[in-house]
């Protein structure tokens, strides 16, 4: 009995409070779906499309993205190290 509760637990189609991994069935980026007898194109392994040119698309947003993420990270850092080297300083009086 023990062994039929484990299988269930280890081979249950997702499991709960895990985010699940995209379906099989449609494009992941035109939505079109996805017939069992046609080839479907896959990219960073578990994302699918309906042919290379969806594919292709998606990897250039992605490339899009990363090189906006990385100038906002450079203009964070750069701003940072700027604020770091110009620390502003005040006198206070302290009445005793």
């Amino acid at each position: 009995m023990a062994a039929s509760v484990a299988c269930s637990f280890f081979f249950d189609a997702e499991p709960a409070g895990e985010a699940s991994m995209p379906a099989l069935d449609a494009c992941a980026l035109c939505s079109k779906p996805l017939a069992r007898d046609s080839d479907i194109f896959m990219y960073r392994g578990d994302t699918p499309f309906c042919s290379e040119d969806c594919r292709h698309e998606q990897m250039q947003l992605d490339a899009v993205y990363a090189r906006q993420a990385a100038r906002r990270l450079q203009r964070y850092s750069s701003g940072a190290s700027a604020r770091r080297g110009h620390q502003e300083t005040r006198k206070v009086s302290v009445a005793s």
